[in-house]
């Protein structure tokens, strides 16, 4: 396991039970850099949506216990926030949320000459996605041959 792998699994660990006491919905943890600053983030999310005060909140408490027990190394800055509506689809309650709705789907390599393909998701399982394009054209795609699939929306 990566030390940011371990970060990630920690932070979600330690932050759960604040978003289930919350009824809150925790859609992702990240440790990543930017710049020359580390972020550890969690995203949050509830229905009706998340407020700066509901990010606020999980915040406060959850710095309490990232400064008692102390796991990662170096400085960082730690960050709650909601997905947005431009969320990746990561874990499996995101794509049963999607099934039937347009997703963008953005490909490592060109594929009939493009990167990116529009479609409704018809199926999915741990290895792969599937979609029916406007056209009628059905096309699966292998996960790890995806670089971001999030829901599509017209503006």
């Amino acid at each position: 396991m990566s030390r940011k792998e371990i970060y990630e699994a920690r932070t979600e660990e330690l932050i759960m039970p604040i978003i289930e006491r919350n009824h809150f919905e925790l859609v992702d943890v990240e440790y990543v850099k930017e710049g020359s600053t580390w972020y550890l983030r969690a995203y949050i999310d509830k229905e009706g949506g998340i407020t700066v005060n509901d990010c606020e909140d999980v915040a406060r408490e959850m710095n309490q216990i990232l400064d008692r027990e102390d796991y990662v190394e170096g400085s960082y800055v730690f960050e709650v926030s909601s997905p947005g509506l431009g969320r990746p689809l990561k874990k499996e309650k995101d794509y049963v949320r999607s099934m039937g709705k347009k997703l963008e789907i953005r490909t490592y390599k060109s594929t009939d000459g493009s990167k990116e393909f529009y479609g409704t998701l018809t199926s999915y399982d741990e290895n792969s996605v599937a979609i029916t394009q406007e056209d009628g054209t059905k096309r699966v795609f292998s996960k790890e041959d995806i670089a971001l699939i999030r829901l599509a929306f017209d503006f």
